[in-house]
């Protein structure tokens, strides 16, 4: 089983800043991909940005400047710097990792979630 733990949500001000963190701990090998995605209340879970375990990052048009993703593959650690937040920014973020896990087999893991909400 792989864990996801994410941490580093909360309210902010319309313009303000906020750093999500998540950690992957269990039994895996390696892990590839790690997410970001964003569900805002009544609407589908969509993706914020992404990066790959060589660095290579993608992200949602509404996002791109603000934000940045990262990671620190020696903690199974993946990172949102949240800048210049807005107000359709607020939803609760779930991480995303996919890789190996200790049985050679695929897995695709979400973290609970936590919710972001920025008032303007």
């Amino acid at each position: 089983q792989v864990r996801l733990v994410e941490s580093g949500g909360g309210l902010a001000q319309a313009g303000g800043s906020l750093r999500l963190s998540c950690a992957a701990s269990g039994d895996f090998i390696s892990i590839n991909n790690m997410g970001w995605y964003r569900q805002a209340p009544g609407k589908q879970r969509d993706l914020v940005a992404a990066i790959t375990s060589g660095g290579s990052t993608n992200y949602a048009d509404s996002v791109k400047g603000r934000f940045t993703i990262s990671r620190d593959n020696a903690k199974n650690t993946v990172y949102l710097q949240m800048n210049s937040l807005k107000s359709e920014d607020t939803g609760l973020y779930y991480c995303n990792a996919d890789g190996i896990n200790s049985w050679h087999m695929t897995f695709i893991s979400w973290g609970q979630g936590t919710q972001v909400t920025v008032s303007s």
